[in-house]
C-alpha cells in the first residue's frame, strides 16, 4: 500500500464518518423524510459516497463514531459547504433551517448560539461570499 493510498482512505473514513453523523441528525426523529432524503441524496454525491456505502451507512449509521472537526477553521469549512449545499439547491423553509442548525449542533457549535451562526451561514452564503469571508465573518460576527 503506498502512502497515497493512506491518505485516500483516511480522507474517504472521514468522509463517510462525516456523512453517517448527518444521518444520525436526520434520523433524530426516527425518520428520513422526503427533503432529508433527497438533502442526503445531495450530500453523498458531494462527499464521493459510493451507492453501496451510501445503503450501508443507512443501515447501520450508529455504528460510525460523530468525530466533529477539531479545529474551528474546519468546522466553519464544513458549516460553509453545508449551507452553500443549502443554497445552490435553492432548498428553503423552517424545515432545512432546523436540519441545519441540527448538523450545525453536531459539528460541535454550541446550542445556544447555533441559530445565530446557521442564519449568519446562511446570509453570507446567499451574499456569494468565498469561504476566506465566510470564516472571518463567522468569527468575527460577536465582535
Amino acid at each position: 500500500m503506498s502512502f497515497s493510498d493512506l491518505f485516500d482512505s483516511g480522507f474517504k473514513k472521514r468522509n463517510e464518518d462525516h456523512f453517517a453523523a448527518i444521518v444520525r441528525v436526520a434520523m433524530d426523529d426516527g425518520i428520513i423524510s422526503e427533503e432529508e432524503k433527497a438533502f442526503l441524496d445531495r450530500l453523498a454525491r458531494n462527499l464521493d459516497i459510493s451507492e453501496a456505502d451510501y445503503k450501508v451507512i443507512l443501515k447501520d449509521y450508529k455504528s460510525h463514531p460523530i468525530n466533529p472537526p477539531l479545529s474551528y477553521d474546519n468546522r466553519l469549512e464544513r458549516l460553509y459547504d453545508l449551507s452553500r449545499m443549502v443554497y445552490v439547491d435553492h432548498i428553503k423553509g423552517d424545515h432545512e433551517e432546523v436540519l441545519l442548525r441540527k448538523i450545525g449542533i453536531g459539528l460541535g457549535f454550541h446550542p445556544d448560539n447555533v441559530k445565530y451562526v446557521v442564519d449568519k451561514a446562511l446570509t453570507l452564503v446567499s451574499n456569494g461570499v468565498d469561504l476566506d469571508t465566510f470564516i472571518h465573518e463567522i468569527k468575527n460576527m460577536n465582535k
